[in-house]
């Protein structure tokens, strides 16, 4: 199935609730998006409003949305976020990079990645940066993207106790 891209798009209540119903999804699948499964919506609400709050078609933040053309249902979903340091205004940071749990393995989250690509250079970037829960084989996934790793600081993410994992920076240079 066909997938659309929308940057921008209105961010109105309907869209709000869908994208905290898939990163709640996404997260109780295991996905690594900012919180440790179980997790509610009630729960993500929080963390999904101060990400909406820097959301806007000038900047600083963007949103760039996957929907499944034939029934325009939410798949996917990344932001753009800007590190508000002029002196790194050449890159942005990919934030919660989202394929819905029921839509994974279908190649939908290399072309959630493509589209940031293409959207970045139009923009005129030099680089797009990300961040990575180790233990998950996520760097690999985002090496066959382009991606390369940078960084990686052991044991920084405590999933639960005795399971620290490494958090590991993907960089993809555009120029």
């Amino acid at each position: 199935m066909a997938l659309t891209f929308t940057l921008d798009p209105k961010l109105d209540p309907d869209l709000r609730t869908a994208v905290v119903r898939l990163w709640t999804d996404v997260t109780n699948a295991g996905g690594a998006v900012g919180f440790v499964a179980p997790v509610t919506e009630d729960e993500v609400w929080d963390t999904a409003d101060h990400q909406f709050a820097g959301v806007h078609p000038d900047g600083p933040d963007r949103l760039l949305v996957a929907h499944e053309s034939a029934t325009g249902r939410l798949v996917g979903v990344l932001f753009f976020a800007s590190m508000r340091f002029a002196p790194m205004e050449h890159w942005r940071m990919l934030k919660r990079v989202m394929v819905h749990p029921d839509f994974q393995g279908l190649g939908y989250g290399a072309e959630l990645l493509a589209e940031a690509e293409r959207v970045a250079r139009a923009w005129g970037l030099e680089s797009l940066r990300l961040t990575a829960r180790g233990g998950l084989g996520l760097e690999r996934f985002y090496t066959r993207c382009g991606y390369r790793e940078v960084g990686r600081v052991p044991a920084a993410i405590r999933v639960a106790p005795g399971d620290d994992r490494d958090d590991i920076t993907m960089w993809l240079d555009l120029r």
